[in-house]
């Protein structure tokens, strides 16, 4: 009988698992059908950083003092917040709204960016100040000339823009950090690589090798100036490095319309700079750390984050399980050692 109870059990365990991944199968193939029709949206995040060091001090005031010295503390405080809510009714602080910008290969953050830009611009005051932390090794021409854009909307509407470097911003990073009327960087963070990269492998020849054919069809003289399968002509290679160098000498004019003080033909290499050296060439303004910066902020201005964030739709949130799995295997790993260059078609890139 226990024999006949156990193997009950595993039969119904088995169905049971069969079912439920059947239905995930079927809710899965339901969702990507169904993917076109999803409307996805996002919302808007406050957070206030003023309460948030204040709160740490608290915390660590509340371990390392005696408890009567704590209470008196405390009390002390409350008092000073009055008096300055008081104060701040008469004559309003200076708002300031902190961004992060987490720079890919494509730019994606830029989808947030736009975002979150668009809610301080309905609020912001010329007298008020848009800190961006940006960390950014550079990546596709188009959305980094996005990125940037996105950024010069707060200097259109005459806002104050510091932009701060922490750990890099090379190439279409520095493309958007050149915009900001300040820039600040630690002194060891990764500053420049003003310059333009194009790279893909070309296998014609092994084709070749193995008797096949490779067939592209184009209309216009310089609809593919360099493939990856097909034989590619001394026309092509030279086109293809005239629209490097012309993206190049707009880079250039951009960063020096911005900052007119850099010397543009001695920066312009494409060398990167830690930040001490990048201050000497006056890539940067100062050096100090975006904690620093804000930390000397908070006690006389009104410090907020703003980040935006998207909804993950149904499907999304299905496979997302399967995709932070692909991000711990061995493929992962060997793909973070890799250097910043990818290939793209285009394959323009703005990269160290």
């Amino acid at each position: 009988m226990s024999d006949f109870l156990i193997q009950l059990i595993l039969f119904s365990t088995k169905a049971v698992i069969i079912v439920v991944l059947t239905l995930v199968l079927l809710a899965g193939i339901l969702c990507l059908l169904g993917r076109g029709k999803e409307k996805l949206s996002g919302k808007i995040t406050i957070r206030n950083l003023n309460k948030k060091y204040k709160k740490i001090k608290a915390l660590l005031l509340q371990e390392m003092l005696p408890k009567k010295a704590y209470k008196k503390y405390l009390k002390e405080f409350n008092a000073s917040e009055k008096e300055k809510t008081i104060a701040i009714e008469k004559s309003p602080q200076k708002n300031i709204f902190v961004l992060h910008f987490h720079g890919d290969i494509k730019a994606s953050a830029v989808a947030a960016l736009r975002e979150e830009v668009t809610a301080i611009l309905e609020v912001a005051k010329s007298s008020d100040e848009v800190v961006v932390c940006l960390e950014s090794a550079g990546g596709m021409v188009h959305a980094y000339g996005l990125a940037a854009v996105q950024l010069s909307r707060i200097r259109q509407k005459q806002i104050p823009l510091t932009i701060i470097v922490d750990k890099v911003a090379a190439s279409g990073g520095y493309l958007m950090a050149c915009v900001a009327n300040k820039i600040l960087a630690a002194p060891f963070a990764i500053i420049g690589s003003i310059g333009v990269i194009a790279q893909l492998p070309n296998f014609n020849r092994l084709l070749k090798e193995k008797h096949i054919d490779f067939e592209q069809v184009t209309a216009g003289n310089y609809k593919r100036t360099l493939t990856v399968f097909g034989e590619n002509t001394k026309e092509g290679r030279e086109k293809l490095r005239q629209e490097i160098e012309e993206i190049h000498r707009l880079f250039k004019n951009l960063i020096q319309e911005n900052r007119p003080q850099l010397d543009i033909q001695k920066v312009s290499t494409g060398e990167i700079w830690l930040g001490s050296q990048a201050l000497e060439l006056q890539l940067v303004d100062a050096l100090t750390t975006s904690d620093d910066y804000l930390l000397s902020l908070y006690n006389h201005a009104n410090l907020f984050e703003v980040s935006y964030h998207m909804k993950k739709s149904f499907s999304e949130k299905i496979f997302s399980g399967s995709a932070k799995l692909l991000r711990k295997n061995s493929i992962q790993g060997l793909s973070d050692t890799l250097p910043f260059y990818s290939i793209y078609n285009p394959t323009v890139q703005l990269h160290p």
